[in-house]
């Protein structure tokens, strides 16, 4: 096992006006289960494929321990990557399939053996380990993938997008098994997913990246309660923070026409984005007015989508509570979140700048 250390990493491919990696600073610690999330494009696989080697880095530095990888060939790098693809070949056994990268490197035998029986036994595979790929479901050919990295025993574990062919049921399921399996063997582990709720089950730590850079990294609920700007406010979260347009006048925040006491001054007088989670804002008897345009009905729980002055809002409501076309709606003031306006990054109170806008942390 080892850490891996990625140092002003960037990436730009011949012809392009823009770098699809820029200037990444990151530091995986031996053991961490660590996962790159965001949108498509965003750069995550790309940055997986320089650790690997299958990408060149054009500026910066990779670590895999103490040494440095760049001009090391993938198969050299003590790793042992997990593709969304399987890449199993169809004409060998799960067996042979597990079996193969450790045939070409001469491992012997009998320790193939052991560790092929090892890792089909964590994986609950053995009664699968004569037939051919062909006559696998999907989850089994994937925990088979999973299988042959764990027999390589490498010093980390590359996961590009494992789950993304699996149906509903299934990834629930494996996403179980890959993070009890991390554990138990304590590998360093980077993992891509483009799928929040995914990111938010698996990880120690989430990257979130937008357009090639680094959002925030932190804990999945750090991450959640105290998001770093606008971008990982809505996108991480299902459903995503609520994002309105606002005014801060002292201890008081206008939306429109309407009226939030904060219950602390907040120093500041201005334009802003306040950001409330769905969870935060509840039905009473005084409050914001909220006209009900639509419902998401999920069994445990209802998503209620509607208007305030003419902004989207969702709330989650209790399935069993009557509901009406018009609510008034109450926000705890400990659970706003505020952005500036401008470049999207969280806002703290009560510290002020200049033009007596609270100051991003």
């Amino acid at each position: 096992m080892a850490a891996i250390t990625i140092t002003n990493v960037s990436k730009t491919y011949p012809g392009a006006a823009a770098p699809s990696i820029s200037d990444i600073n990151l530091t995986i610690q031996d053991g961490e289960f660590i996962v790159l999330v965001g949108p498509s494009g965003c750069g995550k696989s790309t940055l997986l494929r320089m650790v690997a080697g299958l990408e060149e880095i054009t500026v910066g530095e990779v670590k895999i321990g103490d040494r440095v990888v760049n001009n090391v060939d993938p198969a050299d790098r003590d790793i042992a990557m997990v593709f969304q693809n399987y890449a199993l070949y169809p004409h060998m056994s799960v067996r042979e399939n597990m079996a193969y990268g450790l045939k070409n490197r001469k491992t012997p035998k009998a320790e193939i053996e052991a560790r092929v029986a090892e890792a089909a036994r964590m994986l609950e595979l053995g009664p699968y380990l004569d037939r051919k790929p062909r006559a696998l479901s999907g989850g089994q050919r994937q925990r088979v993938a999973m299988g042959r990295a764990v027999v390589r025993q490498p010093a980390a574990f590359l996961f590009d997008e494992p789950l993304s062919n699996l149906d509903a049921k299934l990834r629930v399921s494996m996403r179980g098994e890959i993070r009890r399996l991390q554990k138990r063997l304590a590998t360093t582990s980077l993992y891509v997913t483009h799928d929040q709720l995914e990111a938010m089950t698996l990880a120690d730590r989430l990257v979130v990246l937008n357009a090639g850079r680094i959002e925030q990294v932190g804990a999945p609920l750090e991450i959640y309660h105290r998001p770093a700007t606008t971008f990982v406010a809505s996108f991480i979260g299902a459903p995503a923070m609520n994002l309105l347009d606002a005014e801060v006048d002292g201890s008081r925040l206008r939306i429109g026409s309407h009226v939030i006491d904060a219950r602390r001054n907040m120093a500041g007088q201005g334009a802003i984005t306040l950001g409330i989670r769905a969870e935060d804002l509840h039905p009473s008897a005084t409050g914001l007015p909220f006209k009900v345009d639509f419902v998401e009905e999920l069994g445990a729980q209802r998503l209620v989508h509607g208007l305030i002055d003419g902004q989207a809002l969702v709330l989650i409501l209790d399935p069993h509570l009557p509901l009406q076309d018009e609510l008034r709606l109450s926000v705890n003031s400990d659970k706003l979140h505020l952005f500036d306006i401008l470049s999207g990054r969280r806002l703290e109170h009560p510290q002020t700048a200049a033009n007596g806008i609270p100051v991003p942390a």
